[in-house]
């Protein structure tokens, strides 16, 4: 039965208008909207109010990156992972450093110093999520043991399954960057696989890479040098021939075409930037590309040396290209069109015409919803049928005559179907269209597996989840921004990127994590006198709380001022003193801190631009009421990035600027704070311009902190013992690259751990000294960290979180 839009608004209590937004930007029929748990609709509708989401994580990111002149260096995290080699060769490492181990997870190579006594691998406790998956832009399968599988990840770099999905381990988590953005594997030879390194899709929380990885026995991995410039920064595709003679990489900057066995030589033969390149699957000669942007589509009949324009209607945005296996002459695209539109060529990509793409009710189908240039795949793999189709932006569609019908077959608000935003699909191996009819699916929740594609998602309505296997088993690729734990009930909290606040019980091992807020997560805070009470955000500062210890999920819990109201409907704020202004406005970073004073569970502090405090962060929290909020520092024209109290004594508070400036004031607990700004004057001044990413108070001086800043520059961690007056620079040897997170030993003070965007690192002697290499627990950036008793937990973006015992140094 087909539902109106007014039919859908009356039953689910929101307005004619909100039902047609949802439909537009979800991608989604009214016939599966029908379906949406009212927290699920809520969730939806709060999006809406933030329209350029993923660009604003992109922006986040790249934000922390940036030098004093606003630029990101090429090939920043390589050269900051060489100058930590370059450190290793000329020092041999200690077993280990303030408790953390030196050596590394795998044998010595060139590039490594040879394991040593205390392996990371017996020490670094891996904690998971096991169970949340993360974003997944590649797949390959092996053909001669199809068990055997990869996935190539965002953050959390290429892993590989020998039991078909049942368990993931991670290749190399020292692979020289774990921001792995393709895969391809040689048609001819399987045991060699490229990897692509680098985002180039325009989303916010785009990780920058370092070229192209190679392995030629599907196990050891080594960098190409050649790709080892700014052209490779962000590698969007790799498609390799059918006899493995050429290799296309499609990059930001052009398409690049390599074809000596080496793969040291690499010619641009496009200079657009394509977002996908694919090879005929049955004649090295022809391939097909499709732009990253720019509504275009290329051909070549001469194996990439030269291309040509297709000839095709007036497109837009991303293209995604995929030849009909059963028939390759036939090219199917997937433009993005505002919301998605299929076209189809006859003659190898040369022409395009429309196809009808409409939906079951007779409607266009909005299959890619409002994010086709991020996520955006098409598939049409069957040897027996050419016009059978499978094409995915949030959800998944099949279209069962060559685009001209689709129909839904996941259904992204339901945990038992397949995860929202698709950027993958390959099939089994021994796939036949009749016997085998076995797809994989990358998303952005990881790896999923439909056992019989004719089937999968045929309920008569959504949600559509018949057919579906989630294949995270241990796939631990979630990016985590920041994280707390609670001693009492160890258990432990996670903002994560596009995975929610989630909630690890420890008991419940690697997969007993669970989300109770969706969205996008941020900074946490777990009450110490109060295992239920949890802290959590969504973007821009709002802050939300959890009174059930992560029991349930509920949309309606944000203490930062805003509610659900019924009467408009939609989403509300409180008035003043029971909001917090910036978050209102969205006057926050994208990200932004909020920390719980130490000495007191109730008092939290919160940066916008001004800095907001609330002394009843455990006051009911209803629609005309919660904590009160009060804006204890004026804006400095930059919006505050990191936050610290005290441990000993809540007046002295420190507040850093995504600029660099830098406040501190003695009486953090007055009704109007004096501040002053330091680092500015003085015989060492703090001397970065850039985005201060964390301030740590020392555990037991008041007058002594770290500041740590980003860009991939020296001078990114700094230390004062007098208040701010005088400073000392504590990185000359550690990489130059952006430092996330400091720790002090809860009982050795002068053991520091250092969070970088390329590991993590320790001192035995208060920083002035750091260890060679990178310590653990993978190449990735270290976001966060924190103590469980004398217990330092590793927050990730990428691999999730890890913990170590150091009560014994």
């Amino acid at each position: 039965m087909t539902i109106s839009d007014e039919q859908l608004a009356q039953a689910k209590d929101i307005s004619v208008e909100q039902v047609q937004l949802l439909r537009r930007s979800r991608g989604a029929t009214n016939e599966t909207l029908d379906g949406l748990p009212v927290t699920a609709v809520r969730r939806a509708l709060r999006r809406l109010d933030y329209p350029d989401l993923p660009h604003a994580r992109v922006l986040f990111r790249l934000e922390q990156e940036r030098g004093d002149d606003g630029t990101v260096p090429p090939h920043a995290q390589g050269a900051a992972r060489a100058r930590m080699r370059s450190l290793t060769r000329s020092t041999a490492p200690a077993p280990e450093t303030a408790g953390v181990p030196t050596g590394h997870l795998r044998g010595a190579r060139a590039d490594r110093p040879a394991p040593t006594a205390g392996m990371a691998l017996t020490r670094w406790e891996w904690l998971g999520p096991g169970n949340i998956g993360g974003r997944t832009r590649a797949i390959v399968v092996d053909p001669d043991h199809p068990n055997k599988m990869w996935a190539a990840s965002a953050g959390g770099g290429v892993w590989i399954t020998r039991n078909g999905g049942a368990k993931w381990a991670p290749v190399d988590d020292f692979l020289g960057n774990l921001a792995c953005a393709c895969m391809a594997m040689d048609p001819s030879d399987p045991s060699t696989i490229y990897v692509g390194t680098g985002e180039g899709f325009s989303n916010v929380d785009a990780l920058r890479g370092s070229g192209v990885f190679r392995t030629t026995d599907a196990t050891t991995w080594t960098l190409l040098p050649a790709t080892q410039t700014e052209d490779f920064r962000a590698v969007n595709r790799i498609a390799v021939s059918a006899s493995g003679a050429v290799v296309l990489a499609a990059t930001d900057t052009g398409l690049f075409r390599s074809s000596d066995p080496a793969r040291a030589t690499w010619t641009r033969v496009l200079d657009f930037p394509p977002g996908q390149v694919v090879f005929d699957p049955s004649d090295d000669e022809r391939a097909v590309a499709g732009s990253l942007d720019a509504g275009e589509a290329w051909f070549s009949a001469d194996g990439g040396l030269t291309w040509q324009a297709a000839t095709h209607g007036p497109w837009s945005g991303r293209v995604e290209l995929a030849y009909a296996v059963k028939d390759p002459t036939i090219v199917y695209a997937s433009v993005q069109a505002q919301t998605g539109r299929i076209f189809r060529s006859t003659d190898g990509g040369r022409t395009y015409q429309s196809r009808k793409t409409l939906d079951p009710t007779g409607h266009v189908a909005d299959y890619l919803g409002d994010q086709g240039w991020y996520s955006n795949a098409i598939w049409a793999g069957d040897p027996t049928d050419a016009d059978l189709l499978v094409t995915g932006g949030v959800d998944l569609w099949r279209s069962t005559d060559g685009g001209d019908h689709l129909a839904e077959i996941s259904t992204w608000w339901d945990p038992a179907s397949a995860h929202a935003d698709h950027h993958a699909i390959v099939s089994h191996p021994s796939y036949d269209g009749t016997h085998n009819r076995t797809v994989f699916f990358g998303n952005d929740g990881g790896v999923f597996k439909a056992a019989d594609l004719a089937v999968v998602g045929t309920e008569p309505k959504a949600p559509f989840v018949d057919g579906w296997t989630e294949l995270d088993n241990n796939y631990g690729v979630t990016q985590f921004f920041g994280g707390s734990g609670n001693t009492v009930s160890g258990k432990i909290i996670g903002g994560a990127q596009d995975n929610g606040t989630l909630v690890f019980d420890p008991a419940a091992g690697t997969e007993g994590w669970a989300e109770f807020q969706g969205g996008d997560g941020g900074w946490c805070a777990c009450d110490p006198t109060d295992p239920d009470v949890l802290y959590g955000e969504y973007v821009f500062l709002n802050i939300h709380r959890n009174d059930d210890g992560g029991a349930t999920d509920d949309p309606d819990r944000y203490i930062s001022g805003q509610f659900w109201n019924p009467a408009i409907p939609g989403w509300d704020w409180k008035p003043v003193p029971f909001r917090i202004p910036d978050a209102k406005n969205q006057r926050a970073l994208f990200i932004a801190p909020f920390v719980m004073d130490p000495g007191n569970p109730q008092r939290l502090l919160a940066g916008g631009l001004s800095l907001w405090r609330t002394n009843n962060a455990k006051a009911a929290n209803t629609p005309t009421s919660g904590p009160s909020w009060t804006s204890v520092k004026p804006s400095a024209g930059s919006p505050i990035s990191a936050l610290a109290v005290a441990p000993t004594d809540s007046d002295i508070v420190w507040v850093g600027h995504r600029n660099g400036m830098l406040f501190h004031t003695t009486n953090g607990t007055a009704t109007t704070p004096t501040w002053e700004r330091v680092g500015v004057i003085g015989p060492s001044p703090l001397r970065p311009q850039r985005y201060c990413t964390r301030i740590t108070a020392h555990p037991a001086d008041v007058k002594s902190a770290y500041v740590a800043f980003g860009g991939f520059e020296a001078g990114n961690l700094w230390v004062t013992n007098d208040g701010g007056a005088e400073w000392t620079d504590l990185s000359p040897t550690l990489p130059a690259a952006p430092v996330r997170a400091l720790a002090v030993h809860p009982r050795r003070h002068e053991f520091l751990y250092c969070g970088t965007e390329v590991g993590l690192f320790a001192s035995e002697d208060e920083g002035t000294t750091w260890s060679p290499t990178n310590e653990g627990p993978a190449n990735c950036s270290v976001d966060d960290l924190f103590w469980m008793d004398e217990t330092l937990v590793c927050v990730t973006h990428g691999r999730g979180m890890f913990r170590i015992d150091l009560s014994s140094v």
